[in-house]
């Protein structure tokens, strides 16, 4: 299984809109209105709004949405990873290990202090998922932390 993974340009609305039904599938979002390619753009446009996407053979099987946090506490931006998903045939298969790692990845390399992502701790299933993950820290509230100076200190 050959998974390419990449960061969505502005000129990729119909990609995002690929995801978006990928994630009222996962989800089970009953009476979910699909949002126009008009907001779409004006997502994708917007430097604080990040989308990453795994592709098989051309056919998108997931993806994640991330908002950018500018904070007061620090010139270093944070990460919200606010949906992941992977279509359920291709769960299980390392899909959403590797968004993670190209979410931390771009964040490290762009100067982000940390990505965090909020799981409801009844989900279990996604709570295990983000434990397989290189988490930093889990509250007690099953937020999942990732601080890329503590991985790169773990790495070394």
């Amino acid at each position: 299984m050959a998974v390419e993974i990449q960061i969505l340009t502005p000129n990729q609305v119909d990609d995002f809109s690929d995801l978006i039904k990928i994630f009222v599938t996962v989800f089970e979002w009953d009476n979910f209105s699909h949002p126009t390619k008009t907001h779409l753009q004006k997502l994708l446009n917007n430097e604080s709004f990040i989308v990453i996407v795994a592709m098989e053979n051309h056919r998108l099987v997931g993806g994640l949405t991330v908002h950018v946090i500018h904070r007061y506490d620090t010139e270093k931006p944070s990460a919200y990873i606010y949906d992941v998903a992977v279509l359920p045939e291709y769960q299980r298969k390392g899909i959403g290990k590797l968004l993670i790692l190209t979410l931390n990845d771009y964040c490290e390399k762009n100067g982000f202090s940390e990505a965090y992502v909020q799981a409801e701790s009844d989900d279990q299933q996604a709570v295990n998922f983000y434990r397989t993950t290189q988490i930093t820290n889990e509250l007690r509230a099953t937020h999942f932390t990732y601080s890329y100076d503590k991985l790169k200190e773990k790495n070394d």
